[in-house]
């Protein structure tokens, strides 16, 4: 029987059909790149016989690897072919460096029971273990004058996980004759040696360890190359040097590799991506086949020409440039037969002056028309969520009854919920609230007067709302905490969940998350939930005793609370539900990548391009690191600029 190509256009067809020796998929906006890759991998199983097991597919989240495994399940069910596509190596390369290292931890620095770090835990080690850091002579130059212990840690973290990516050793570091690549070399082998004695690993060192243990172990090597027949690579614009280099290892007995990407969508150069890895693909293969999908499927077609337009004349805001061997041509054509004309697609809602009460106008008017039926079909994008202008709409819209889900916009510590729980945990303990008003604490004056502040809040609602029972709760339990008999059965969190039982959190715990309401308050309890959870696991905290009560409550309070403050605490934010119900979405250009909204209003179109290296990195690029810089320097801001706008 004919393989079934469902409704692909004749480049996907090329796509799906293509899967001997190197292939390189310029998948244009909106082309339909997912579709493809499910019908390569249907195609793969179903007219050449692979067993999933010989499958590695590569994506750049894991949410996408689910609806990958799901679209692939639903094809092979719909032709009732029974196999075990949950032996497919899928997922983000991450996730299948860490397979490779379960499956052979012996043969790596990491012992049984290794603690994983998030880029949160990560950043939380170095604060803590920051005195280590800044004993080491010169390790000022990669966090200047601050006397925040958190931006040291934030500095520390991006040049160690910046030297990670790209495979340099302590030794190449410490070789260099330069005062600052060798005070580099010290602080990553001090974080090194402290990971070791935490028999702890980070994101940047999966990658890393994966790779060493490969090339180090030929006989785990050639069985993962063997096994390992086909590969294909999503988002490949957004890989850096270690994740190609791994790419062509396990690739490199059957050289079926396939990357599908898009070098206008290279967003990521700040996480250390490098558009390098897409645009020099096909020179590292004597014959790669290269194949363009540019029908756009999702646009209106005054986008996709603007599209078009944009990218290709490159002069603009005082700016001229030619991508010269930079950008892969190409020319995107909206889908035939799907467009309406005459439909807008750009709308100008007001000049900066009246900017807000432009926008909350027309979102009444879309409201009142019947068009708009949740608030979750609205986003807006800005450069940055934290910026002034965007916080300032953002309060406006609030105000006037728009309920703003700005996940990254530092805005958790403010919310009502959040500053009700805090003061109801600060009240449980009576004697840190008394040394805190008395001005005896370590902790800010920032964070005094927050804390003042949430202990004021809450003690206004038990005022007004005449709620006895949570009143006794907290009397009981301040009590309790100020002369300590013995031991608790509980620590914060426990603490946490019984405060919870009472109102008004009872209520926002049992608010439907599956109607058109606003769930934030519900969400940011969860969370701060997990921070707590999280705390205890870090400091092995199971349960308050009259000998650790104050300490923890001091350390807690003071130190990982104030971390959490200084770094900037996202709100809740759902893989599967990426705009809840009853909110309008607030959200930077990156994240929306992928993502599709009715409504998209832009507020960060006036921008200019701006240099945003850095001067060791640079020096690195053009001196430590395997390969030569890539981008001229001088172009670099426009280049990213222009893939951004």
């Amino acid at each position: 029987m004919a393989f079934d190509f469902g409704t692909a256009n004749d480049n996907q067809k090329k796509a799906i059909q293509t899967t001997e020796g190197p292939v390189l998929i310029i998948a244009g906006p909106g082309t339909g790149k997912t579709f493809t890759l499910v019908r390569r991998a249907v195609y793969l199983i179903t007219e050449k016989n692979v067993r999933p097991e010989n499958i590695m597919i590569a994506t750049f989240t894991e949410k996408a690897a689910k609806e990958i495994v799901t679209r692939i399940t639903n094809e092979l069910l719909k032709l009732e072919i029974n196999v075990n596509v949950n032996e497919l190596y899928i997922g983000t390369l991450h996730s299948i460096c860490l397979r490779l290292i379960k499956e052979n931890l012996e043969h790596t620095r990491l012992k049984r029971s290794y603690r994983l770090l998030d880029d949160f835990e990560q950043k939380y080690f170095i604060f803590q273990k920051i005195k280590e850091f800044e004993a080491i002579p010169n390790a000022e130059l990669f966090y200047g004058n601050t006397k925040s212990s958190w931006k040291k840690a934030q500095e520390l973290v991006y040049y160690i996980n910046a030297v990670a990516e790209e495979l340099v050793t302590e030794a190449e570091l410490a070789a260099h004759p330069s005062t600052e690549i060798q005070t580099l070399g010290q602080i990553i082998k001090t974080y090194n040696e402290l990971l070791d004695e935490e028999n702890a690993l980070d994101f940047s060192s999966i990658q890393s360890i994966a790779y060493n243990l490969l090339k180090d172990k030929p006989e785990i090597c050639e069985k993962i190359q063997d096994d390992i027949q086909y590969i294909m690579i999503d988002e490949y614009q957004d890989t850096n040097y270690v994740q190609e280099q791994l790419v062509f290892l396990i690739g490199a007995e059957h050289n079926n590799i396939c990357v599908v990407g898009d070098d206008d969508q290279g967003l990521y150069r700040f996480r250390g991506a490098t558009i390098r890895n897409i645009l020099e693909f096909p020179e590292k293969f004597s014959a790669c086949e290269k194949i363009t999908l540019s029908e756009n499927y999702r646009s209106e077609k005054d986008i996709v020409n603007f599209y078009n337009q944009w990218m290709q004349e490159t002069e603009g805001r005082g700016f001229a440039f030619e991508w010269g061997d930079f950008r892969f041509d190409k020319n995107i054509k909206p889908a035939k037969g799907k467009f309406v004309e005459g439909v807008p697609t750009v709308l100008k809602v007001g000049a900066a002056d009246t900017w807000s009460e432009s926008v909350l106008d027309f979102i009444q008017k879309l409201k009142a028309s019947g068009k708009l039926t949740d608030y979750n079909q609205i986003a807006f994008l800005f450069r940055s969520v934290k910026h002034d202008r965007a916080k300032a709409l953002a309060d406006f819209l609030e105000e006037n009854g728009v309920p703003v889900y700005a996940p990254r916009s530092d805005l958790f510590f403010e919310r009502d919920e959040i500053r009700f729980v805090i003061g109801a945990m600060l009240a449980c303990f009576p004697d840190f609230v008394k040394r805190l008003n008395a001005g005896e604490m370590r902790a800010s004056p920032d964070l005094q007067r927050y804390y003042v502040g949430c202990i004021k809040a809450f003690s206004e609602y038990l005022k007004t709302s005449g709620n006895e029972d949570l009143k006794k709760f907290i009397q009981f339990r301040a009590r309790d905490h100020a002369v300590p008999q013995g031991n608790f059965d509980y620590a914060f969190t426990g603490l946490l969940y019984r405060i919870l039982q009472y109102e008004p959190f009872r209520s926002i715990m049992s608010l439907d998350v599956s109607g058109v309401s606003d769930t934030r308050p519900l969400r940011n309890l969860a969370i701060f939930t997990n921070l707590t959870t999280r705390y205890e696991y870090l400091h092995r905290v199971t349960i308050f005793t009259a000998k650790s009560i104050n300490r923890d409550v001091d350390y807690f309070f003071n130190v990982f609370m104030r971390f959490l403050m200084d770094g900037g605490i996202d709100e809740y934010e759902d893989d599967a539900e990426y705009a809840p119900s009853g909110c309008v979405s607030f959200m930077t250009i990156h994240q929306s990548k992928g993502l599709e909204f009715p409504v998209v209003i832009v507020g960060s179109l006036y921008a200019t391009p701006r240099e945003q290296g850095k001067e060791i990195i640079e020096t690195l690029q053009e001196e430590v690191y395997h390969r030569q810089p890539f981008e001229p320097f001088d172009r670099i801001k426009l280049f990213d600029f222009w893939r951004l706008y």
